[in-house]
């Protein structure tokens, strides 16, 4: 349906349900049931809305859920416009804002998303109100393309946007003082403390607290805000991979980082040496949600990474963080010992931190006394006694622990072990008959002997109190919503081989590939899951653990014993159509010794 063959007029659900009778997508007799009740109860919400409401399934293959998103996309179709799905992250609100005023907006519900120097792209819901296009090309003098968005969309962000650029502007006029400092002169500035404004001013406070909010919602564990020349740039990490997402004058970082450092409790006038805060915060939902603060000096400014703990980790179980049945039951066994030491090992951001907490979390019954020492606590929980490192009095793991052992503890978890001194502490721990968990950076499970080795500890002592390592990475999984199954190609068998040699798995018939849809923001991608290579200290393995432990025979005789290296547990996952073979190949190092 051409839309310019249709009269000005706002849409009516009787017409909107009767095309998706005749397109098929409902039946008639549900459509005029809607029609009828409706009109018993009138109502001003956009015809979309209330049918989405109905949650009904499309009559035509495949029959897909049809919410607001199907809904406004098939209407797009059906009215010949472009659909748009509006994604706060990809829009400079600050630029949009200048087109029109909030009022004029508001009054046809209509929202620019972009503008370039050819065109300014406008979102509608309202498909046959056009009387604003004309006005616009001749006050603006640039094309006008209209495009259709989900109305709740729209509404939505035309009051967010339109009263975040108002704040943004604001705050950067009052700040204006202090935007065009060049690299030197805003070195030869620092700790001299002139603040211009306020990191109360209301401006500030709305902007933090629509970035954080933006910030729970696209699911981002990290925040960064960065100084540049000339402007600051806004940063969030989602499932590991970072993308920008504003551009910012240098006067509003600057009050956004004194602010978020107000609420973390840190020296806002210092801003020569690194510091470390905490938050406690609100989701829109109401859930506690808690941001671990870090700021650093640099050339252009001070920069801020936020951290964000998602409170649900602890409420977790192994199969969500993507255990399976063999690692479990491995893993179950290792941590079930008395005493002992189990140890988690790879890079950062590797997930280590979640597996400790949700395995002590099940630990943590009223009969036994969990202590732990962290540097510094992420995530503080109730069932735990936590201390964390204080390096200004001297208080490090090796301390900590020994402070630990006078308190009567069941559980240990040492947040790493990074020298000799904690090392021999936990060990120590360990021979007195405690259960002792902690971390280690190593490539693999088998790495983590040498690692002990290579500290200082002796064979005889790792012998007697390594319960087990287990080593892990996180990959992305595929979004269940776009993932594609295609036949496996001659590159992606040669990169099977690869990924699963030495072992001789068969290759499967097909792989599934990521897509990109709206509900992974195109990338192909949603959320993160565990892959582990679990090593048991059983006899056998102990009597390859010497002074100079040969690894490759190690990791064989681990090999035999059951353990399944990091690749072949990506491998599996790859199998079963939860990641792609080249996320796998990225993220777990090679099983072999070259």
């Amino acid at each position: 349906m051409n839309d310019r063959n249709v009269g000005e007029h706002r849409l009516t659900l009787a017409e909107v349900v009767d095309w998706m009778v005749e397109d098929g997508l409902v039946g008639r007799e549900a459509a005029d049931a809607l029609k009828s009740e409706r009109r018993l109860h009138g109502g001003k919400l956009h015809p979309l809305i209330v049918i989405a409401d109905q949650k009904w399934k499309s009559a035509k293959a495949p029959a897909r859920l049809l919410n607001l998103d199907n809904l406004t996309e098939w209407l797009a179709g059906r009215t010949g416009l472009d659909y748009l799905h509006i994604d706060p992250l990809k829009i400079d609100f600050t630029g949009v804002a200048e087109v029109m005023s909030s009022a004029y907006a508001a009054r046809f519900g209509i929202l620019p998303v972009q503008v370039t120097t050819r065109e300014v792209v406008i979102a509608t819901a309202e498909p046959f109100i056009r009387e604003w296009v004309a006005e616009l090309q001749h006050i603006l003098r640039k094309e006008i393309r209209r495009v259709m968005a989900n109305p709740d969309d729209i509404g939505r962000y035309l009051v967010e946007f339109f009263n975040l650029a108002k704040s943004v502007k604001k705050a950067a006029a009052r700040g204006e003082v202090t935007s065009g400092l060049s690299s030197f002169e805003q070195l030869v500035e620092l700790g001299k403390g002139n603040r211009t404004f306020d990191a109360n001013d209301q401006h500030i406070v709305h902007i933090v607290d629509w970035l954080w909010q933006y910030a729970f919602d696209q699911r981002a564990s990290d925040i960064h805000i960065e100084p540049r020349r000339d402007l600051g740039i806004v940063r969030f990490r989602i499932d590991g991979v970072l993308h920008q997402v504003y551009q910012i004058p240098m006067a509003v970082m600057n009050a956004m980082t004194s602010r978020i450092k107000l609420l973390g409790r840190m020296d806002v006038i210092e801003k020569r040496r690194p510091q470390d805060g905490r938050i406690k915060t609100r989701t829109p939902t109401g859930q506690e949600v808690e941001l671990r603060l870090s700021t650093l000096p640099t050339a252009f400014g001070e920069k801020l990474v936020m951290r964000i703990f998602d409170p649900e980790v602890l409420v977790r179980d192994f199969r969500s963080l993507g255990f399976s049945d063999d690692d479990q039951s491995r893993w179950k066994q290792m941590t079930a010992s008395p005493n002992g030491i189990v140890l988690v090992t790879g890079p950062t951001g590797s997930g280590k931190t979640t597996t400790l907490y949700t395995t002590l979390k099940q630990l943590a019954t009223p009969e036994v006394n969990v202590s732990t020492i962290e540097d510094p606590i992420e995530m503080v929980e109730s069932a735990f006694n936590q201390m964390q490192v204080n390096r200004a009095i001297d208080l490090g793991f090796a301390d900590g622990v020994r402070a630990l052992m006078r308190q009567d503890p069941d559980i240990v978890m040492i947040g790493e072990i990074r020298d000799l001194e904690t090392a021999e502490m936990a060990i120590q721990a360990a021979l007195t008959g405690h259960l002792v968990l902690s971390t280690l950076h190593t490539n693999d499970a088998p790495s983590a002997i040498t690692r002990l080795l290579d500290l200082g500890v002796p064979a005889y002592l790792i012998n007697s109190t390594l319960l087990g390592v287990m080593a892990q990475r996180l990959v992305r999984t595929l979004c269940p919503h776009c993932k594609k199954a295609t036949p496996i190609t001659e590159d992606q068998q040669a990169a099977w081989r690869s990924l699963v040699a030495p072992w001789k798995s068969a290759e499967p018939v097909q792989l599934w590939q990521p897509v990109g849809c709206l509900e992974c923001r195109m990338t192909g991608y949603t959320g993160r899951v565990g892959i582990y290579e679990v090593l048991l200290n059983s006899p056998e393995i102990r009597r390859q653990i010497k002074p100079v432990t040969e690894i490759p025979k190690l990791r064989e005789q681990a090999f035999r014993e059951g353990m399944r290296p990091l690749r072949i547990s990506g491998a599996l996952k790859v199998a079963q159509g939860q990641t792609s073979l080249e996320e796998v190949i990225k993220v777990a190092p090679p099983s072999d010794d070259g």
